[in-house]
């Protein structure tokens, strides 16, 4: 080789190195393109030089480019629909669904989703329902887990990275109305960003309100308050309403070419009221009735995340994170009959943890790395409730005493990163996670440890080292931990059934946690066939596998406690049996030019998305037909476009979501049907000139913050059920987006 070749390479080698170390830190730094925008027939950047490229992708090219099954939406995905709040958002995402317990990725619930914010996991009583868009820089959705990351995602992984300051002077005001039930409610999205020199900082603050109405019908056949066998209809229409705010403050300083130092805050406050007054319909008996009920409360959460990252050679690199949060909440719920006072629960909890973790990353050659960390975790929850029946305490022994929980979580990980060739790359990961908790209430000291290995691998193979065309595949072990209300074993007695004197319904049990709950194991396999076009357009397919043990049930049953004189029915979390979950997972989006060439003119500005989604889970401990795991559908389909509007700066678009009606067999005594549902969101977005652009969208098919409208009936084996209804109208969005 001639001497200049030589140094040439050597020197390319080295700026190799220097890019890789510097990855992380520019990555976090970097402004997102829009997705859709990179040419699919440019060729894959390897894996040191990723960076380089980085800021010029699109959200299509950054997860063409990633070692792992990733989904990326940056701000097109976040902005075109002019939505309030995060879960607005994710409803849209191909495979990602919103239920009353968050976000749902496969059909499963949000303790089977991994929910992570900036990469960590989120905080206890952080609220996505008040976390808006304009905070978010990107959404990451990953299939399966990694070692950096927990390994609590069977489902898979929702990851919601916060917007970081900008390299230059930013000034981007939102402003926006919704309809309310009474008048229209107002929100404001601010964000400024200033950076001098080795500083940079950006000050996001939303301040938002809503007021909403739905309609909300109960229809209950059971035992009545004489014992015989009764049914009724209540109907009502709940307005819910409150305030709140957001703020994240964040400066980051290049101590050196070397050393960066970040500093990541979030303050979350919000006041929130519910009111049901009940229309009542007696179909037979004298059935029991709910009453009404006023209801209101507070929730804020406080986060402070301070990052170190230094390169301290060309081939070595150590990230130092600590952190500190808090979150509190309080609650005063009163039953209300003919506007009398019956029941009262008024209450409140706290819950502060400290955070440290830390990574030392190697680059073992051009293309091969190892990365080896931990992360640890210290939280406390304090929680105190009262609950009087016609001003005396239902539970003597417990009302308005402390029930406090420690949680300890201890995780190693390594990972190696090898780009084999130009057209093979291996991430092999190995977890170990130590989960610690400790409850008490009333004198009473549970213990539960868990403690679960995860090893992990993914294989990606491109049929072209350019990666239009590619397969991967991952082997991992998951798992779900039980959380801390699980595993709490205060009592929570049937409003309805007050007196502890008299018994309750498998209808309307009492509830309690178990500590002594295991935590859920799942080895899953997923394998899919990405292929990547022009213009940003993709399609792919997927299959996955999980089977799990241990898993956890909502079991009612009929027996002694002793907080009662009586038997009572209670409904307890119990790890009931083995289950399996499979699907087949379809995707396709880009120009619809490029998608269906013989169909659309080449000069079309159509754009086309959809997702098809086949789901089939079997709960071992029970028969079929319907013995699926809980809120898992059978299919789920997303479709989707965006049109600009010729001669015209207007672009217009929508986006449908369908579930089928289904049943599922919860125990051996309990079924639940679920409604047909659909959600169908619709937007027009004008723009006046660069930096100022308006527009309008409407919601219809879901509730307020995300889920459906539909409904939910739970049927026992006695042919006694509760049907419950929950519909609201359309929802109306107007926002105007300024850069000053």
């Amino acid at each position: 080789m001639p001497p200049f070749a030589a140094a040439a390479s050597r020197h390319s080698r080295a700026l190799a190195r220097t890019l890789w170390l510097l990855a992380p830190a520019a990555a976090l730094a970097q402004d997102v393109a829009a997705p859709g925008q990179g040419d699919g027939s440019t060729a894959q950047p390897s894996a040191a030089q990723r960076v380089e490229v980085t800021g010029r992708q699109g959200s299509t090219d950054l997860r063409r480019a990633s070692r792992v099954a990733k989904q990326i939406y940056g701000r097109e995905e976040l902005d075109k629909f002019g939505d309030t709040n995060a879960l607005d958002v994710m409803r849209r995402l191909p495979g990602v669904g919103i239920g009353s317990d968050g976000p749902r990725m496969r059909g499963l619930g949000a303790g089977y989703t991994q929910i992570l914010i900036n990469g960590d996991p989120m905080p206890q009583g952080f609220q996505l329902d008040q976390l808006s868009p304009a905070q978010i820089e990107r959404i990451e959705v990953l299939r399966a887990p990694t070692a950096e990351q927990s390994a609590q995602a069977i489902a898979g992984t929702i990851n919601i990275i916060l917007k970081e300051p900008p390299r230059r002077s930013q000034r981007d005001l939102r402003l926006g109305l919704s309809d309310g039930s009474e008048r229209p409610m107002a929100n404001l999205n601010l964000t400024l960003g200033e950076s001098q020199g080795a500083l940079s900082g950006s000050l996001p603050l939303s301040l938002f309100e809503w007021r909403r109405e739905s309609r909300y019908t109960l229809e209950r056949r059971g035992p009545g308050t004489d014992g015989v066998t009764a049914q009724a209809v209540q109907t009502a229409r709940p307005q819910n309403w409150g305030w709140g705010y957001n703020v994240a403050p964040r400066l980051t300083w290049k101590i050196a070419d070397e050393q960066t130092l970040s500093l990541a805050t979030f303050f979350q406050k919000g006041y929130w009221n519910n009111a049901t007054q009940f229309t009542n319909q007696v179909l037979l008996g004298r059935p029991v009735l709910d009453d009404d009920q006023a209801q209101n409360g507070t929730w804020d959460n406080q986060r402070l995340n301070l990052t170190w990252v230094n390169r301290f050679t060309q081939d070595q690199r150590i990230e130092l994170r600590a952190g500190v949060n808090h979150s509190g909440f309080t609650f005063d719920a009163t039953n209300l009959r003919n506007g009398v006072e019956t029941q009262r629960s008024v209450g409140g909890g706290d819950d502060d943890g400290i955070t440290q973790a830390g990574k030392y990353s190697l680059l073992l050659g051009e293309a091969h790395s190892l990365t080896a960390g931990w992360d640890l975790e210290h939280r406390e929850r304090s929680e105190r409730r009262t609950t009087t029946q016609n001003g005396q305490p239902v539970l003597t022994s417990i009302e308005g005493q402390p029930f406090d929980a420690r949680v300890r979580r201890q995780a190693f990980y390594v990972q190696d990163e090898w780009e084999i060739s130009p057209q093979w790359q291996l991430y092999m990961g190995l977890r170990h996670e130590r989960i610690d908790t400790e409850s008490q209430g009333v004198g009473n000291v549970v213990d539960n440890g868990s403690s679960v290995l995860s090893p992990l691998a993914h294989l990606t193979y491109k049929f072209d080292p350019k990666g239009r065309d590619m397969v991967r595949a991952s082997l991992t072990r998951s798992y779900k931990a039980p959380n801390i209300n699980q595993l709490l074993a205060r009592p929570v007695v049937a409003s309805q059934y007050a007196d502890i004197n008299r018994g309750n319904t498998e209808v309307s049990p009492d509830r309690v946690g178990n500590p002594g709950l295991k935590p859920e194991l799942a080895t899953g396999l997923d394998i899919a066939f990405e292929s990547y076009g022009a213009g940003g357009s993709l399609w792919s397919v997927g299959l996955f596998h999980r089977r799990i043990t241990d898993v956890v049930r909502t079991v009612t049953r009929l027996g002694p406690v002793p907080w009662a004189t009586v038997d009572r029915y209670v409904a307890r979390p119990e790890n009931f049996s083995t289950a399996t979950t499979s699907g087949i997972e379809l995707e396709v989006k880009g120009r619809a030019a490029d998608l269906l060439p013989s169909l659309v003119d080449k000069a079309s500005t159509l754009n086309l998305r959809g997702s098809l989604n086949f789901y089939r889970s079997r709960v071992a401990a029970l028969s079929g037909p319907d013995n699926r795991l809980d809120g898992q559908q059978p299919w789920t389909t997303t479709l989707g476009f965006d049109q600009r509007v010729a001669s015209l700066p207007l672009t217009v678009g929508g986006s449908l979501t369908l579930n089928p009606a289904y049943d599922t067999q919860l125990t051996l005594t309990q079924a639940q049907r679920r409604s047909r549902t659909h959600a169908l969101d619709v937007y027009g977005q004008w723009t006046f000139r660069p930096g100022l652009q308006g527009r309008v969208a409407v919601s219809h098919g879901v509730q307020a913050f995300g889920p459906p409208n539909g409904t939910i009936t739970t049927l026992l084996a006695s042919g006694d059920f509760t049907r419950i209804e929950r519909k609201t109208g359309p929802q109306v969005n107007l926002s105007l987006d300024v850069r000053l």
